[in-house]
């Protein structure tokens, strides 16, 4: 299937999904937040796919935020229904059963950082650059960056990055603990693809139980938590990929997991 300013490739069971707008450097409008999110919907549904990889089309851009010149025109009752397509597109992506790695490859500001921030891990080049600028335009970020950032780094930095605009180098985003890796602009999605067939070759409803007990463990209290991460590890005992890892470390070979 063909998505409106969608590249979509997939190699090794990972998902390659490239936003396609370098001529205004990748910006969310409405047509590409929906065709997004339905391509993403329609890649959760796909068990050839293990790792979903996000990342922007050029060389100077991942998502350089939402389309201003779309923006600009809006009426108070058409920026809330963006701003919440918008979350939703987010939402969407934190909830998907599968890994899913952003490869910022260039600018990830506004709606691109908060793009990003939705995602599992983020990897940058060491030409990119991130920010939520949205002040210097009058306006808050509206695609969940004022709950994201603050969970990720903490009250403090989020409130310095968001009040004041500024944008992080790749080097800063890492130190701040936005970015997981930086690595030279040609060696990122060499590394992001070797770091994403790492994660395919393991159990994946193991790894999807991993997952769904981070996400869903921080909204509850730790108790909770471990009681939710114990049901969800005597779940997997059900499993033949259990059986199968448990067995191949005993005989001392490679597992064949199957997903199930």
């Amino acid at each position: 299937m063909e998505y409106k300013h969608i590249l979509i490739e997939i190699t090794d069971n990972i998902s390659w999904v490239k936003i396609n707008r370098p001529e205004i450097l990748n910006a969310l409008n409405s047509e590409l937040i929906k065709s997004l999110t339905q391509a993403l919907h329609d890649i959760e549904q796909d068990a050839a796919v293990k790792v979903v990889v996000i990342t922007g089309a050029g060389e100077k851009a991942f998502v350089a935020g939402g389309d201003i010149k779309e923006m600009a025109a809006m009426a108070p009752l058409a920026a809330r229904a963006f701003g919440r397509n918008g979350q939703h597109l987010i939402e969407s992506i934190e909830k998907m059963t599968k890994p899913v790695i952003a490869a910022v490859n260039g600018y990830a500001l506004g709606g691109g950082l908060e793009l990003a921030l939705a995602c599992d891990f983020i990897y940058a080049s060491e030409k990119a650059r991130f920010g939520l600028p949205e002040v210097t335009l009058g306006v808050i970020p509206g695609f969940g960056g004022t709950q994201n950032l603050p969970r990720l780094i903490g009250p403090n930095k989020a409130r310095e990055l968001i009040f004041t605009g500024k944008l992080l180098t790749a080097a800063q985003a890492r130190e701040w603990g936005i970015v997981n890796e930086v690595f030279p602009a040609g060696d990122l999605i060499p590394k992001v693809m070797e770091i994403a067939l790492a994660i395919a070759n393991n159990g994946m409803i193991a790894v999807a139980s991993a997952k769904d007990a981070i996400v869903n463990g921080l909204n509850m209290p730790k108790e909770d938590g471990l009681r939710y991460e114990s049901s969800l590890f005597a779940t997997l005992f059900s499993t033949e990929d259990q059986k199968e890892g448990m067995q191949a470390f005993i005989t001392k070979r490679k597992p064949q997991f199957k997903g199930r």
